[in-house]
């Protein structure tokens, strides 16, 4: 499958949402049209995104909204649980291990590392905070899938370093910093000040 932007994966995740909504109100069938009329897109651009992924519905018909729901899910992922551990325990890291919507999209996280001796021994939603330095030994003996990055900007590529030389290649980092990973590993960056920046933008534009 050829690669796909990371603009159609941000509609497909609200692909999924709207229809998961659609399937607790009991509607069956759903049409590109009231996707896209939920996205703010148009029809032509959800049937161009699904068309990516092979066949979906009949014309005339519409989609199975339960169908297509779990081709949604499958094509994103999050038809299996995924292993993840929080690297830094600050308020955001903190915040992250005890965020619901990570278990209810099957990510489970089972470990929180840190390097502060303060921190480490801290009980955080049932889970102990390790030292970052037991990483590696750790990960030999339950792998993980992806690591959460969540440490000021100075720590950030030594410990996206370690976490790579742990053996795991996925990861999300939290640190307003351009990180540099293998080829082989995928890196996705959150940084809340360009979020913001963009609200910014498109406030201050408004016609």
């Amino acid at each position: 499958m050829k690669r796909i932007a990371d603009s159609t994966v941000r509609r497909l995740s609200l692909y999924l949402r709207f229809l998961e909504e659609f399937e607790e109100a009991g509607l069956t069938t759903v049409s590109s049209e009231e996707l896209a009329a939920r996205g703010g897109t148009t029809s032509a651009q959800v049937r161009k995104d699904l068309s990516f992924f092979g066949s979906f519905g009949k014309r005339g018909l519409g989609y199975s909204v339960n169908e297509l729901t779990q081709r949604m899910r499958r094509i994103l992922g999050l038809d299996r649980d995924w292993r993840i551990i929080i690297v830094g325990v600050g308020k955001i890291g903190a915040a992250l291990a005890q965020y619901e919507g990570f278990r209810q999209r099957g990510f489970r996280v089972v470990a929180l590392y840190d390097s502060d001796p303060g921190k480490v021994g801290r009980q955080i939603d049932g889970l102990t905070v390790r030292a970052t330095d037991d990483l590696a030994e750790d990960n030999r003996e339950r792998p993980v899938d992806i690591a959460v990055i969540a440490v000021p900007a100075e720590a950030a590529q030594r410990v996206v370093d370690q976490v790579i030389g742990a053996g795991i290649i996925g990861i999300m980092s939290f640190a307003p910093i351009q990180l540099h990973v293998p080829a082989e590993v995928t890196l996705n960056t959150v940084n809340m000040a360009m979020e913001l920046e963009r609200l910014s933008f498109a406030l201050s534009n408004r016609e």
